[in-house]
């Protein structure tokens, strides 16, 4: 059975997709922006919990910030990327249930205990970070994801202690030399197991 969307779609989501290394100066606009998130938010999550929030790091302020926080091989490719999203899981995102989950009035009490909380938190959000990937790509942008970074620095110096740093991703147009060779994948037979 063959997939619904065209070949192009998916080369330019996945296949012919990398991991961007470099950028060109080209500024991502808010536009851009706004539009991947407004497709990647009907990306489903548990209980339509949505826990992902997002920072754009825009300034060289914040740059400047961030920078030290970042590891050696990744620092200066976030220095140069025209945007920097730090993606984070927030930990209080029960508190949008009534409005998110209204059909289950108490949904939110189903997330009582904070590190039960924290761990749906955390999957959810990454589930939303791939789809948030997925969104850069479907822009005609470059993603570079990377969870190369001091998190506790990330967290006290971006968000507070109700908020997981769990990626950063560089944001943009290809540069120059962007690419490193593709990595092998695994084949259908190694990855997957009927039973």
């Amino acid at each position: 059975m063959s997939l619904v969307i065209d070949p192009a779609a998916q080369d330019l989501l996945f296949r012919e997709a990398h991991t961007a290394n470099t950028f060109s100066t080209e500024p991502v606009t808010e536009e851009q922006v706004q539009a991947i998130y407004d497709l990647v938010k009907y990306g489903p999550t548990s209980m339509n919990q949505s826990p992902l929030r997002v920072v754009l790091v825009r300034s060289a302020e914040a740059r400047q910030r961030l920078a030290p926080l970042m590891s050696d091989g990744n620092r200066d490719k976030t220095v140069s990327a025209p945007l920097v999203a730090i993606l984070a899981a927030d930990n209080e995102f029960h508190e949008e249930l009534p409005q998110l989950f209204p059909h289950l009035p108490q949904a939110k009490d189903f997330f009582g205990d904070r590190s039960a909380r924290e761990r749906s938190a955390a999957l959810n959000a990454t589930l939303q970070a791939g789809y948030f990937i997925i969104g850069v790509r479907a822009a005609g942008l470059a993603a570079g994801p990377m969870t190369g970074f001091d998190a506790a620095g990330v967290q006290k110096e971006f968000l507070d202690d109700d908020h997981t740093p769990l990626m950063i991703v560089n944001i943009g147009k290809p540069g120059e030399n962007a690419w490193f060779p593709r990595s092998p994948r695994l084949t259908f037979d190694e990855a997957v197991t009927t039973v």
